[in-house]
């Protein structure tokens, strides 16, 4: 189910464009190498230039192995992460930093926007899954229990290292900020290797440079009622874009009931069918794209001005809008 969900997110911005060679402005040969890997439930990909292929080698590798360890530490889907571990135990003493980093900025974005992102709001996914499992929706009893285990601010950073749940039966997913994180890591790994022009695919997208042709990166934005039709390409800006969508994993046919849930009412919003942010940080704009579905689209120019950052979102109906930040061209 994971790869289905990453591969409907991953329908909303997956339509880079692509090339074989590349050339330097001065008139060098830039040599161009891409890895792909399993990671976070889904197929994640780099592609990267340097003028030394040895050095773009070393520095992919060393990406590779960031993605490895931060998935290590962040994923659900492995009994042995950190992640799991806190859930299952409540409390990890020697958290790792990246962990510590990221449960961090989690936390300040749940604060600084009221808590319509929650990092804890694992116990409702799951009363959805387990319902679904059974062939049905959650009664609105379970919901309420569930919810009743949500509350970001019993999810405490002790000193010097350690993290912990407040309450019983509490549970964090990173699931809407990891790989956004992930990806401003991995740009920052190539980064130090000297890499200038990169596309880095951690399941949200960080960029750098120019594509293999010389021109800008560009994404193309699925419609998420019918995702082989383009609503329009974004021409990339330096930004990391994060995408969310009903498609990605609902639990009723009509897509009311999704993976996205309003921690304040423990039910998925109704307003919107998808959410692309740009944002300097891919982390912020992965988290963001929670923030703008529970908000709903009439708060969504606010909060875009009130984040920094620029927005698309399509209703229910399937119409669509932007702020003017966006760099859009018609597909």
């Amino acid at each position: 189910m994971r790869r289905r969900l990453l591969r409907a997110t991953l329908g909303l911005g997956a339509f880079a464009a692509l090339g074989q060679v590349g050339v330097l402005a001065g008139g060098g040969a830039l040599r161009w190498q891409r890895r792909a890997l399993i990671g976070f439930g889904t197929v994640l990909s780099l592609q990267a230039a340097h003028e030394d292929e040895a050095v773009l080698a070393r520095a992919l590798d060393a990406a590779v192995a960031a993605l490895q360890r931060i998935e290590g530490q962040m994923s659900l889907f492995r009994p042995d992460s950190a992640l799991a571990r806190l859930n299952r135990d409540g409390v990890l003493a020697d958290a790792p930093p990246e962990l510590r980093e990221v449960l961090a900025l989690a936390l300040e974005v749940a604060r600084e926007s009221g808590g319509a992102f929650d990092p804890t709001v694992q116990p409702l996914w799951e009363v959805f899954a387990g319902a679904r499992a059974d062939g049905r929706l959650p009664t609105a009893a379970e919901v309420a229990a569930a919810r009743a285990r949500v509350g970001w601010s019993d999810l405490h950073l002790d000193a010097p290292g350690g993290v912990r749940l407040g309450r019983p039966g509490m549970g964090v997913t990173l699931n809407g900020i990891a790989q956004g994180w992930a990806a401003d890591r991995v740009r920052d790994v190539l980064a130090r290797y000297g890499v200038r022009h990169a596309l880095v695919d951690a399941g949200e997208y960080a960029m750098a440079g120019r594509n293999p042709r010389g021109g800008r990166w560009t994404l193309g934005i699925a419609d998420p009622h019918d995702e082989a039709r383009l609503l329009a390409r974004l021409l990339a800006d330096g930004r990391c874009v994060a995408t969310s969508s009903d498609a990605a994993m609902h639990f009723s046919d009509d897509r009311r009931h999704h993976h996205i849930v309003d921690p304040h009412t423990g039910w998925s919003p109704t307003g919107l069918s998808g959410v692309t942010v740009a944002a300097d940080r891919g982390a912020l704009a992965d988290a963001l794209t929670k923030v703008m579905f529970v908000a709903g689209p009439e708060r969504v120019p606010e909060l875009a001005r009130h984040w920094n950052v620029d927005v698309l979102w399509v209703d229910k109906a399937g119409r669509w809008a932007a702020t003017p930040g966006l760099i859009l061209g018609r597909s």
